[in-house]
């Protein structure tokens, strides 16, 4: 196990009439944002709220005020730090915010950030690595999902840090990277309290325009709506760019969503970014299914992490719409290994199955890559964090 230090000193300090907040801004496999030292921010969620908007620049198209890139997977933010929990390291918090409106959803996961957890925390010196390769236990505190994390931590100058470079190729990425091993235990009902929320494998929803169409809701870590893209007049190998310039589909996708809301027992999800909606069709290339992902009024350029491990899930269980349209996985027994097809390549999911019930899931694991892009001072408006703080010397 790493050597466990304490969190970091409060460094918010107020300089030039803004607060200078220590963030390092990290990709975690096909998502980016920056990451704090949870003593760094407001406990106050309102707050902390505050902070992260004007961090990020939203609400704004280009959030050329903040750190946002303009699209949901670059408009998120991690915070990070010790465990109370016993046999925890880390907590983690993810934030979701949106370029188009001052939203900050703190209530799901992100599988993708969560790849940059461990790498953040060995770069602030929050996990101190004493091995070759560094495995820490995470609590995602949106959900209360826990992950195990190994990264590669080889000695550097005498001193052990993250490797970045490396071998790994994750579709939606570019280039390779050294590997972040995620294994997941127990996120069967995350968000929606079941696996299948529902009771049932498929549901039937009316849709305006549309007529009635056969849904699966599922939550294995992420609340999804799967529905055939044939039922939708679509054929599931458009672009994500043609599906959201398809404003007829987009908005049958969102009724669709919002009943599913419904139907999981998630209420009114108008203003929320969960359930997901995904499209499935026939793999095309040798994989398990065919994705199109809504993140979720725009088409992911890939797949989010749970959202696979999600759909792969859906494609084991008997009944569901995604078992009806996937090929046989890979394994039949306590390991079965499956390829989620998505606009950029695949994704490989391996689900841990009880044996002799291979509908009850276990444990999932996957791959990711992450990388520390650049670390210092994130500066905001000082009128953002209440109550104001006093003016110190750098």
């Amino acid at each position: 196990m790493p050597q466990r230090v304490h969190a970091p000193r409060p460094g918010t300090r107020v300089r030039g009439h803004q607060l200078a907040i220590p963030s390092v801004l990290m990709r975690g496999g096909t998502s980016r944002g920056p990451f704090f030292a949870r003593a760094d921010l407001p406990a106050d969620d309102e707050a902390l709220a505050r902070v992260l908007r004007a961090a990020l620049g939203s609400p704004h198209p280009l959030q050329v005020d903040g750190l946002g890139g303009g699209h949901p997977l670059t408009s998120k933010a991690g915070i990070v730090g010790p465990s109370t929990e016993p046999g925890v390291d880390l907590d983690f918090r993810f934030a979701q915010l949106q370029p188009h409106d001052d939203s900050v959803d703190m209530n799901a996961n992100c599988g993708n950030l969560l790849a940059a957890v461990v790498p953040f925390a060995v770069e602030t010196g929050m996990i101190v690595p004493v091995a070759d390769t560094t495995t820490v236990r995470v609590r995602t505190l949106n959900t209360g999902a826990v992950a195990q994390i190994s990264v590669s931590t080889p000695h550097d100058g005498g001193v052990r840090s993250v490797e970045y470079d490396g071998d790994t190729r994750i579709d939606g990425a570019p280039g390779t990277s050294s590997p972040v091993t995620i294994g997941f235990l127990d996120t069967a009902g995350s968000v929606a309290g079941s696996l299948l929320p529902t009771g049932n494998p498929r549901d039937t929803v009316e849709v305006p325009g549309t007529g009635p169409v056969e849904v699966t809701c599922v939550d294995n870590g992420q609340p999804l709506v799967i529905v055939a893209a044939s039922a939708l007049g679509a054929t599931g190998r458009e672009s994500p760019d043609e599906l959201t310039a398809n404003s007829a589909l987009r908005d049958r996708v969102e009724a669709l969503r919002l009943a599913g809301g419904r139907l999981m027992g998630l209420g009114d999800v108008a203003d929320r970014n969960y359930p997901k909606m995904t499209l499935v069709s026939p793999p095309l290339h040798g994989g398990t299914v065919a994705t199109r992902s809504f993140i979720p009024r725009v088409v992911h350029e890939s797949i989010g992490v749970l959202a696979a491990v999600t759909a792969a899930t859906a494609c084991v269980l008997p009944g569901t719409v995604a078992h009806e349209l996937a090929e046989p996985p890979t394994g039949h027994g306590a390991e079965t290994t499956l390829s989620i097809e998505h606009p950029s390549g695949a994704f490989e999911v391996r689900l841990d199955r009880e044996p002799g019930d291979p509908a009850r899931i276990t444990g999932s694991a996957l791959v990711r890559t992450a990388r520390a892009l650049m670390a210092g001072d994130l500066y905001v408006p000082l009128g953002v964090w209440n109550p104001p703080m006093k003016e110190t010397n750098r």
